[in-house]
């Protein structure tokens, strides 16, 4: 099992919360600005990063609080606390000692789909970045380490363009850094897609297939670290005009086509476009399940909510098969009766200003 339980305290609209949880997903139904969306937040900072709102840790504090909040929870064996003191940044412990968040990635994988990600194949590149790079991280726990590393010898050295430095001997270390960082990043991302592809080839889905590949604005940069380099010092000018980077993997796009249409996913209608969200997500889990023998947690955020009855069927059934443990949300509980016993099905509701959970029992 993944959570066995958790613990939320002086988070978002939760003041108080101690959950069992048996291994089942877990359908949380209740009216908006109920804190469905607040719990899930709280399980997706079970892994590294901001979490599935991208905030930072001073805004997750409940308000009439003391400025902290906690996140407690046994997690794949461990116990795991997160969370921050008024003013402080987040931290976090594992088995009890204090922990950097990238090691959160070595335990297990937080996927989530949230209704932000509808539009993610008509908005910008950044946005698909991200999925693509939560989705590499969670097959390839050192992805998060090295992405980071790019990124600070990157702001290094745009600094020294917008100082207008035109000493060589500056940029020279940073750069080399750069491309190896650039190198181990597209080969981690390629790796990712390939094994989500697999996934999605490998199982019988009543999801579309996106048939997916990295793409760039200006061409793919030059393969090898050596090459990498020598078009970083080769771009100096181009980049002090410009005050930042034009080339690397920060610039990457995830190209996606439905597989059996030959449609670009910006050209499917919203449906469609969910849809093939949703696959990927669930590829993401098989092909981590095939690569580690370990199941993800899956946070689905009003996920039935634009889908019909048939598609919703299937996709209680596609995790279910799985053996993922799946967070989902809707307003009405009506939405998850296709689940029948194989959920916990949890009623959250608004009370005092304060969220609290129930359990929905005797529902077939």
């Amino acid at each position: 099992m993944a959570i066995t339980h958790l613990v939320v305290a002086q988070f978002r609209s939760w003041r108080a919360l101690r959950l069992p949880l048996d291994g089942r997903p877990v359908a949380l139904s209740g009216a908006n600005g109920a804190g469905k969306t607040n719990l899930l937040e709280a399980v997706s900072l079970l892994s590294p990063g901001r979490g599935l709102r991208g905030a930072v840790a001073g805004d997750l504090a409940r308000k009439g609080g003391d400025g902290g909040w906690k996140i407690a929870a046994d997690f794949f064996g461990h116990e795991i606390e997160t969370g921050a003191a008024a003013g402080q940044g987040r931290e976090v412990r594992i088995d009890g000692k204090a922990a950097p968040q990238v090691a959160l990635a070595r335990i297990a994988a937080v996927l989530w789909l949230v209704p932000a990600m509808d539009r993610l194949w008509i908005e910008g590149a950044e946005g698909r970045r991200r999925f693509l790079d939560r989705a590499t991280m969670s097959l390839f726990p050192d992805h998060a380490e090295v992405v980071l590393d790019h990124d600070r010898a990157m702001r290094e050295r745009n600094r020294l363009l917008r100082d207008m430095v035109r000493d060589a001997h500056w940029y020279a270390a940073l750069e080399s850094r750069m491309a190896a960082a650039a190198q181990h990043i597209t080969a981690n991302r390629r790796a990712a897609i390939s094994a989500l592809m697999a996934a999605q080839a490998g199982t019988a889905s009543s999801f579309p297939a996106a048939d997916l590949e990295l793409a760039w604005p200006e061409g793919a940069p030059p393969e090898g670290a050596a090459a990498h380099a020598a078009a970083l010092a080769e771009g100096r000018r181009r980049d002090m005009a410009a005050g930042r980077t034009l080339i690397g993997p920060h610039r990457v796009d995830l190209s996606a086509v439905w597989a059996e249409k030959a449609m670009p996913a910006g050209a499917c209608s919203t449906g469609e476009q969910k849809a093939l969200l949703i696959s990927l997500i669930l590829a993401n889990a098989r092909a981590i399940a095939d690569a580690s023998g370990t199941l993800p947690v899956l946070l689905l955020d009003e996920v039935a909510a634009h889908l019909d009855e048939g598609r919703r069927v299937a996709l209680y059934d596609e995790i279910c098969a799985t053996g993922a443990q799946a967070f989902m949300t809707g307003t009405d509980d009506a939405l998850f009766a296709g689940l029948r016993l194989r959920a916990q099905r949890l009623a959250v509701a608004e009370t005092a200003g304060e969220s609290v959970v129930t359990e929905i029992v005797g529902r077939a």
